[in-house]
């Protein structure tokens, strides 16, 4: 369970999130559309605590995972990012081979038993529906996949650790239809393990694949409901417009 109580973040002087508060249920898809710049990748940001790593930062409020605020002093970051697991925008796979890619995350974490490894990468690999096509090949390196493939590695090194969450930031915004359909699928799927927050600028493929979508502006969070109702019944006119083009 993931619950927001009045977050605001600050970049120095800049206020990019504004006083959200939200609840996320387990096993749910959860989208995040608005214009360029709204704030929605800095709020998805906030949940591994990856904003940590800029200078000058600042939050208030309480973001509460799992009945704990994970920003108290007692959290220790690095527990908390193997829970959370992050895809981006453009697949990033590491210069090794599709095998280390997905062991990568176990071996940081101290896990170098061969056995255990082999199990963990099969299962993540038939997890994102990658094991089949480089089942042959795991030695070589991932560099030679697809971009859609590579895309799909990440996902299973994000799984690899068995976390709770799964963040995507723009997952499939860098990859052709065919790819894109495979990875929607894959979330469809994924949801009933992990708990998804995803952000896109794509809004058919949020009423495809979401659960609850929120729509941001302006660093606040203007509506968040049902996919279904946000998409056909908005209760704002900011937000009809937005999904109707007459903005953003």
């Amino acid at each position: 369970m993931i619950k927001t109580e009045d977050i605001n973040f600050y970049y120095g002087d800049f206020q990019a999130i504004k006083n959200i508060s939200m609840e996320i249920e387990p096993n749910t898809v959860t989208a995040f559309i608005g214009p360029s710049g709204c704030g929605k990748s800095t709020f998805l940001r906030l949940f591994n605590r990856m904003n940590d790593l800029i200078d000058g930062t600042r939050l208030t409020g309480n973001f509460i995972i799992d009945g704990q605020n994970i920003y108290d002093k007692s959290v220790q970051v690095d527990e908390l990012r193997k829970n959370i697991g992050m895809v981006f925008q453009k697949p990033n796979p590491f210069p090794k081979s599709i095998f280390e890619n997905v062991a990568y995350g176990l071996r940081v974490n101290g896990n170098n038993n061969k056995k255990f490894l082999e199990e963990r990468v099969e299962e993540a690999l038939k997890s994102t529906a990658l094991w089949d096509e480089v089942k042959d090949k795991l030695k070589k390196s991932a560099f030679e996949l697809s971009g859609g493939q590579q895309q799909r590695l990440c996902i299973a090194r994000a799984l690899a650790v068995s976390p709770s969450i799964l963040l995507m930031d723009e997952p499939t915004s860098a990859l052709d239809p065919i790819s894109t359909s495979k990875i929607e699928e894959l979330i469809f799927k994924l949801k009933q393990d992990y708990t998804i927050v995803i952000v896109t600028h794509n809004m058919q493929q949020a009423a495809r694949i979401s659960d609850k979508t929120g729509f941001f502006m302006l660093g606040e969070l203007v509506e968040y409901a049902d996919t279904k109702k946000l998409f056909t019944n908005p209760a704002k006119t900011e937000t009809q417009n937005y999904i109707t083009g007459r903005f953003g």
